[in-house]
This record gives C-alpha cells, sequence and structure tokens, in this order.
C-alpha cells in the first residue's frame, strides 16, 4: 500500500476560493543587525518580519499554494509593515484583525546562529495585539475556511485566551474542518515559571492530525529520551506525527507504520527558520498527496533552502527542481549535498551532478 497519510479535505468549495492552508499565530517586526556583536554594541539594525506561522504561510504562497495568514496586529506602522510585508508573498491577510490599544510585538537579535551561547534576542511582545487573540475577536470561520489549519505551541503561550483559542480549534472539529497540522514549537522562555506549558503542548499535540516535533524539543519539555519511537508511544494519537531530527534526518510515523528519510547534507549559512520551512515543504507535498517518504524529502529540501540563506524567510527550490531530487533512489539522495544558491540553479542537471556536486552551487 502506498503511504499518504490523512486525506486531506475535498469538500470545500471550488478551486481558487479555498485556502490551502490557513495559519494562525503572532508575527512580529524583526530588527536585525548590521553587524556581528553584542546588541548592546551594534549600531543599527535592518527591518524584517519573523513569525512561525506566518513564515509557513509565506513560503507556501511563494510555492503558489493559496495561504491565508489571520492574527491581530496594533492599529501602528508596524502593524501596516507586517501585513503588506506578508501579504508581497501572495498570502491571504484580508482576516488580520487591528487592535486600537495595543502594539505590535518586535523584537531584536544578534548575528548568528541561535543555538550559540552569544546569541541574544530582546523581545518586545508582552501586552501586544497578538497576545489578545481570542475566540470571540476572530473570525473562526475564516480560520476553519482552509483545508489545512497550522498552529504552533508558540501561540499557545503568549496568553490565557490564545490558549482558549487553540483549544477551541483542536477541539470543536467536524467531519468537513480542516486538516489540524501542529507544530510543537516547544520554547522554554514564553514558559517562564510555568511548569503547564509541556503539559499544555502535548494536550494539544494529542488533538492534532499533523505533529512536528523535534527530538530535542520532546526531550526538553516532556523529558523523552527514548528517540523517535518513544516519542510517538507518547503521541499515539495524530494520524502523522513527523519527528525531526536534525541532521540525522526525520521520521514520520502513519497508519501504515515508521517511515524514516536521512536528511541531505548542508552547508548552513544560518541556521534560523529552518523548522518552518520543513513544515511548509511538507504540507505542501502532504497537499499534493504525495507518499509520506517524499513529504519528508520535500521537508528536508525546503529546509535546506533556509539553512543556506541568512535570513528568516527563503523562497522554496522550484517544484520540478524538487520533484526530480525527491526521485532520486537512495543511494543518490544519501549523497546529496547542497549549499549557497543551489535553489537557484537553473538548468536541468544530469543524476550523477544532483547526487553529487551540482547542486552545491549554481
Amino acid at each position: 500500500m502506498t503511504a499518504t497519510g490523512p486525506a486531506v479535505p475535498t469538500s470545500a468549495p471550488a478551486a481558487g476560493t479555498t485556502p490551502d492552508v490557513v495559519a494562525l499565530g503572532e508575527s512580529m517586526v524583526t530588527f536585525r543587525p548590521s553587524e556581528p556583536g553584542r546588541l548592546a554594541d551594534v549600531p543599527s539594525f535592518d527591518r524584517g518580519i519573523g513569525g512561525a506561522e506566518s513564515n509557513v504561510a509565506c513560503v507556501l504562497a511563494a510555492a503558489g499554494h493559496r495561504s491565508a495568514w489571520i492574527s491581530r496586529v496594533g492599529a501602528d506602522g508596524f502593524g501596516d509593515h507586517l501585513v503588506e510585508a506578508i501579504g508581497a508573498y501572495g498570502v491571504d491577510t484580508s482576516a488580520v484583525r487591528r487592535d486600537l490599544h495595543r502594539p505590535t510585538g518586535i523584537y531584536f537579535r544578534t548575528a548568528g546562529d541561535r543555538a550559540s551561547a552569544a546569541h541574544e534576542v530582546a523581545y518586545y511582545r508582552a501586552g501586544s495585539a497578538a497576545s489578545a487573540m481570542s475566540p470571540a475577536n476572530l473570525d473562526l470561520d475564516a480560520l476553519r475556511s482552509g483545508r489545512i489549519l497550522h498552529l504552533s505551541g508558540i501561540t499557545a503561550a503568549l496568553s490565557a485566551s490564545c490558549l482558549d483559542l487553540l483549544r477551541t480549534l483542536v477541539s470543536t472539529r467536524t467531519g468537513s474542518a480542516p486538516l489540524v497540522s501542529f507544530d510543537v514549537n516547544y520554547r522554554p522562555g514564553l514558559w517562564p515559571g510555568s511548569a503547564e506549558g509541556p503539559d499544555v503542548l502535548l494536550e494539544l499535540a494529542r488533538r492534532a492530525d499533523i505533529v512536528f516535533v523535534g527530538d530535542d524539543e520532546a526531550e526538553d519539555a516532556w523529558g523523552i529520551t527514548g528517540g523517535p519511537d518513544a516519542i510517538r508511544e507518547a503521541l499515539p494519537e495524530p494520524s502523522l506525527l513527523v519527528v525531526k531530527r536534525g541532521a540525522d534526518g526525520a521520521v514520520a510515523y502513519d497508519a501504515d507504520g515508521r517511515h524514516d528519510e536521512p536528511a541531505p547534507r548542508v552547508d548552513v549559512v544560518a541556521a534560523v527558520g529552518a523548522g518552518d520551512a520543513f513544515a511548509a515543504g511538507f504540507l505542501s507535498a502532504t497537499l499534493r498527496g504525495l507518499p509520506v517518504a517524499e513529504r519528508l524529502r520535500h521537508g528536508h529540501l525546503w529546509a535546506a533552502v533556509a539553512l543556506t540563506e541568512p535570513g528568516d524567510l527563503a523562497a522554496p527550490p522550484s517544484r520540478a527542481r524538487a520533484d526530480r531530487l525527491v526521485g532520486l533512489d537512495a543511494d543518490r539522495w544519501g549523497r546529496l549535498h547542497v549549499g549557497p544558491g543551489w535553489a537557484d540553479a537553473t538548468g536541468e542537471a544530469t543524476d550523477r551532478e544532483a547526487a553529487e556536486e551540482e547542486v552545491r552551487t549554481p
């Protein structure tokens, strides 16, 4: 039997009117340093956007899918910038609500890898417009209008009303409801002094259809150290569980069992946004009805683009290029090595080149 995971709802309005994916979550204006160094020493910053869920929506839109982002932003210039910048990717922002009394969240970060001990992030999101999201002030019909609803654990940590919103969306399900995709996205800093965070994330994950979680997250949040099988044992409910293992690849579990796919070797430029890109690649392949193993490979390739670009958002590889690489046999896939600029390369390459040096650079 071909493993395809849970079916994507098709009993929706005519093509072109229904979003493929609706993403809910806070996006913030991010200020990236003009040069390396401590936040105290950086003289200037470049403005961008950042948000796990909006990242997924933007990358999917760039790949030709119909995506929508739903949130709340302040009635301020930063809110204007977020809506305009995300909309510029082709994302539907019509259901984003403005808050006249709360600001748009912003944050500053240092250059370099987030895993570095010297990395700093300064968030100014407490009391933000997005933190006031609730079932009462967002359009629930719009949230449920897509084929897939993408959520993350970050939203659950923002406030009690945000958690109430997520619980509403994962609990009040009908036969025509969208598939719920949930990225655990455990951020300990968002749950300071709270012991409930891991339990909340486990509760939400158990009610979702597709769940993304890193093996490191599972250990940090739930103390699970036995690898992917132990994580599946703790999370048997999702129709499709994806365990990300960084450079070691990813494992997916569905009704047909376990599916392992190694990740290509990547010359990492910046480890920012790779998890969001992986989720977007996997969901793109899910929308296309591809087998689970191919969904994992698409996730790896989309993540590789993010890893080889300096910013938070990077355009995905072309569908033709990704499909060709995903179709490599196990030996060639295992030799895949990608570097900066590989997704921009033009022309059709031979299997030998694709499996060896062709994907490193254009």
